[in-house]
């Protein structure tokens, strides 16, 4: 009788050696030390590393004052219209001997100047730490990774580590919201100081991450690694670009956001007081609501074309008074692009809130390089959701929106030497490997060793 516990006490200890096997052999992601990080606001630099038109230089590093260990990888997302680059520098001039977290992203039509990046990290690396030992690395996600694979392979002559994309969408923003202070923050003109802060809840989970980039994805996010995206739309970042490349000629993302803050929607857009003459309170619309996006260029073409015709004299009025007195300026690029801008953040703000209230979610993200931290932009998300919900539900943003993939990238980089041959004191182990390690080690002074288990 007393033979069946001993038998029970065997398998258990086998299947907890199982599970120590298993965590060496397959270990967590990389730990960077983000003990004390920052968000450097006041070591601005005087220009991006890389000087070449489609290449924009964050300059949000985060410091790492603690993380002294050896980082032989960079990470980069490379999607429709932006290829975002993260990569980490040492510091050992500074007093604590750390180092930072470094933003760049590129224009993916442009991805050779990211790759002769890279190719100078690489060289770089090499000087500082040797090539035979932890050569540099490249983990790459989004849909580039698979495109570009094997030029990027080719020409950095380095190892390519694909990882998937909605995975580390989720990853970068757990660690931004639960790890790096002063990232994630609300918005809204109507307050006196429009951006606040958000500390990090306890109740991080569910949330909704509105990712918009070219286009736009919609993921519910449950836990630590659950998620399923349930649902996007097409109209997008890259729908903004194509469409004022068109209207106004202008090529470059910053430039056309530019032109929005100078433009007046008013001038194009067919708003509730161009209709009601007044607001519309019984449904609670404003008179500056858009009714409908360049709902006024149609009849201020019309009217140009008629003035342009003379027949403004027919009515006794002079060609050069023609009706741009009564219906206000013809439309310039900049008054396109905020309209613009207004109808695709509405757009995407509506549906943000459709999915939240579909998926019983209160808190929603919005993340991506479309956002750009532009106060407009911002203001649009927020002011849809609001409004939506009726202020049952909060917009949140974040400082370094458009890297949440690249940032998931890069720690989810397993260290090569990590296995048998190093022992697990030298290196950050996940907690699980650590109890189970510490659990073997108890049994071996009571003098039974893993190997009899």
């Amino acid at each position: 009788m007393a033979s069946e516990p001993i038998e029970v006490d065997t398998t258990s200890r086998r299947k907890r050696q199982n599970r120590l096997e298993a965590a060496i052999t397959n270990p967590g992601a990389v730990k960077i030390n983000v003990t004390g990080a920052f968000i450097v606001d006041d070591e601005p630099r005087s220009k991006s590393p890389v000087d070449a038109e489609g290449v924009h230089y964050e300059n949000k590093d985060i410091r790492l004052p603690h993380h002294t260990g050896v980082v032989s990888h960079v990470a980069v997302d490379i999607g429709g219209t932006l290829a975002k680059l993260v990569y980490f520098t040492r510091e050992p001039d500074t007093a604590d001997n750390g180092g930072r977290l470094n933003f760049l992203n590129f224009e993916t039509h442009r991805i050779d100047l990211c790759i002769n990046f890279i190719r100078q990290l690489k060289e770089e690396h090499e000087k500082r730490n040797g090539s035979a030992r932890d050569g540099l690395c490249v983990v790459a996600t989004g849909g580039g990774a698979y495109k570009y694979y094997d030029r990027l392979k080719e020409e950095l002559n380095v190892n390519i580590l694909r990882e998937e994309e909605m995975e580390c969408l989720i990853i970068g923003l757990d660690f931004f919201i639960t790890e790096i202070p002063n990232e994630v923050f609300t918005y809204s003109d109507s307050d006196a100081e429009p951006m606040q802060y958000a500390e990090a809840r306890p109740d991080v989970y569910p949330y909704l991450l509105v990712n918009i980039g070219s286009g736009v994805s919609m993921i519910k996010v449950s836990g630590p690694r659950q998620f399923e995206r349930v649902g996007g739309t097409h109209l997008g970042g890259g729908t903004f670009w194509g469409i004022m490349s068109l209207l106004t000629g202008s090529r470059t993302f910053d430039d056309m956001l530019a032109m929005a803050d100078r433009g007046d929607n008013s001038a194009v857009d067919m708003l509730v007081g161009d209709i009601y003459g007044m607001d519309y309170t019984k449904i609670g619309l404003k008179s500056t609501a858009i009714a409908s996006t360049f709902g006024k260029v149609l009849r201020l073409k019309n009217d140009a074309e008629q003035g342009a015709d003379g027949e403004g004299s027919i009515r006794g009025d002079h060609p050069s008074e023609s009706s741009e007195a009564s219906h206000g300026p013809k439309p310039n690029p900049e008054d396109m692009s905020r309209s613009l801008l207004y109808a695709i953040s509405n757009n995407i703000g509506q549906i943000a809130y459709l999915q939240s209230e579909k998926h019983s979610v209160k808190h929603i993200y919005f993340g991506g390089s479309f956002i750009r931290g532009h106060r407009q932009t911002m203001n649009t998300l927020s002011y849809a959701i609001r409004f939506w919900s009726k202020g049952e539900k909060q917009a949140y943003f974040l400082r370094h929106e458009g890297y949440l993939g690249a940032v998931g990238a890069f720690i989810r980089r397993q260290p090569q030497n990590w296995g048998r041959r190093n022992s697990v004191d030298d290196v950050v182990a996940p907690q699980a490997v650590r109890n189970l390690v510490q659990n073997n080690n108890v049994l071996q002074q009571h003098g039974r060793s893993s190997s009899e288990l």
